[in-house]
C-alpha cells in the first residue's frame, strides 16, 4: 500500500461521514451537498496524499532502499541526503544510515585484513622456500657424494651456512615485528647522545660500505653531542637499516651521509644516499612487509628492514619520510624527542 492509495481510503472514509453528518443535521439540496462532498473528497485526498508522502512514506521508502543496499557488499551512505525535518521516522533512518555505515567499514577492515593475509602467506611462503630450497639442494648434493671432495664439500657447507643464515635473519625479523605489533616489546626511553650511536653505526657498516667503495660520513662534528629521549637499541636498529639498504641501493664510489639537526622541540635524523632512487610509484610501498624496489630480489636481505624501521619509529610516536629521485638518491628522515644531555646514559654495546 502506498500513500496515495492510504490517502484515497482515508479521504472516501472522510467524505462519507461528512455527507451522513450534513444530511442528518443540516436542510440542503442533493446538489449542495455533492458539491461539498466533492471539494470535501479532493482538498482531503491531495492533503492527506502530500502529508503521508513526505512525511512517512519518503522515509520508509529510503529505509528499504537502505536496506537493498547493505543486502550488498558495497554499501556508501555517504551521499544519503537527510532533511531536518522533524519527524518520528527521521531518527531511525539515521540511525539506520549510521549503523550501515558502521557495518560496511567493518567489512572493508576485514576485506582489507583478508588480503593483507593472503599477499602475507604468499609472501611468507616464497621468502622461507628460497633459502631452504638452497640448503636443501646442497646438503642433498653432499648426500649423493659430493662429500668426498673436499674442495666441492667446504664450498656447498659455507653455502648451505649462508642460506640458513638467511633464513634466521628472517625469522628474527618476523619476530621482532610481530613482538612490536602485539605489544610484547615495549620502548625503553632514556637520553643518550645519537652522535655517539651513529659512530658506532657507522663502524659496524664500514666494512660492508668498503666492499662497494662507499664511504659513509657523518655531517655533524663528531665531538659533537645532540641529546635525544629514545630506546636506544632501537634507534640503533633504525640507523643500521636505514644505512644498510643505503649501501645496497647506491652506486660503487659514492657517499652515504648521516645528519642530524636539532630544533626547538626535537632532533630531526636523516639518512642520505646517492642510489638508484626509488620510483614514485613504489613510495607508498617501500615500508610493506617484503615489498622490494628491486623486484628480482637480487640485492639480498630479508625484506623487513623498513617495515621494522616504520614500526620501531611508530613506537616512539613519529613516522619516517622519504624524498626520493630516481637516479639521484634518496633521503629517509624522522624526528626524535629532544633529551636532557645532564641525563645521558652511556651504551657499551655494539
Amino acid at each position: 500500500m502506498n500513500a496515495w492509495i492510504l490517502a484515497f481510503v482515508s479521504s472516501l472514509s472522510l467524505t462519507l461521514f461528512t455527507v451522513i453528518t450534513i444530511g442528518i443535521g443540516w436542510s440542503i439540496s442533493n446538489e449542495q451537498l455533492i458539491i461539498i462532498s466533492l471539494i470535501e473528497f479532493i482538498l482531503s485526498f491531495v492533503v492527506i496524499g502530500l502529508l503521508l508522502e513526505f512525511l512517512f512514506f519518503r522515509h520508509i521508502k529510503a529505509i528499504y532502499e537502505m536496506f537493498d543496499k547493505m543486502e550488498g557488499d558495497d554499501y556508501d551512505g555517504s551521499n544519503l541526503s537527510i532533511d531536518s525535518q522533524l519527524n518520528p521516522l527521521l531518527r531511525i533512518n539515521k540511525e539506520l544510515h549510521s549503523y550501515g555505515s558502521r557495518k560496511q567499514e567493518e567489512i572493508n577492515r576485514l576485506k582489507e585484513r583478508a588480503k593483507f593475509r593472503r599477499e602475507f602467506v604468499a609472501d611468507i611462503s616464497h621468502e622461507l622456500k628460497t633459502p631452504l630450497f638452497a640448503a636443501q639442494g646442497f646438503v642433498h648434493t653432499l648426500m649423493d657424494g659430493a662429500v668426498k671432495d673436499k674442495e666441492v664439500r667446504d664450498k656447498f657447507l659455507k653455502n648451505a651456512a649462508r642460506s640458513l643464515d638467511g633464513l634466521d635473519m628472517l625469522v628474527e625479523d618476523l619476530l621482532t615485528i610481530s613482538q612490536i605489533e602485539t605489544g610484547e616489546i615495549k620502548m625503553h626511553f632514556e637520553s643518550f647522545d645519537i652522535i655517539a650511536l651513529s659512530l658506532k653505526v657507522i663502524e659496524q657498516m664500514e666494512p660492508k660500505a668498503e666492499k662497494k667503495g662507499l664511504r659513509i660520513l657523518l655531517e655533524n662534528e663528531e665531538d659533537e653531542k645532540v641529546a635525544v629521549q629514545a630506546d636506544y637499541r632501537r634507534v640503533y636498529q633504525v640507523l643500521n637499516n636505514l644505512v644498510s639498504n643505503a649501501i645496497k641501493y647506491t652506486k660503487d664510489e659514492s657517499d652515504i651521509f648521516l645528519r642530524f639537526v636539532e630544533t626547538v622541540s626535537d632532533v630531526q635524523c636523516a639518512v642520505i644516499d646517492r642510489g638508484i632512487g626509488i620510483e614514485e610509484e613504489d613510495l607508498s610501498r617501500i615500508f610493506e612487509r617484503f615489498y622490494r624496489v628491486d623486484k628480482s630480489r637480487s640485492k639480498g636481505g630479508t625484506g623487513l628492514g623498513l617495515a621494522i624501521v616504520k614500526h620501531i619509529l611508530e613506537g616512539h610516536a613519529s613516522q619516517v619520510h622519504v624524498v626520493s629521485k630516481v637516479n639521484k638518491g634518496s633521503t629517509f628522515s624522522f624526528r626524535l624527542i629532544k633529551g636532557n644531555p645532564t641525563e645521558f646514559v652511556e651504551h657499551d654495546e655494539y
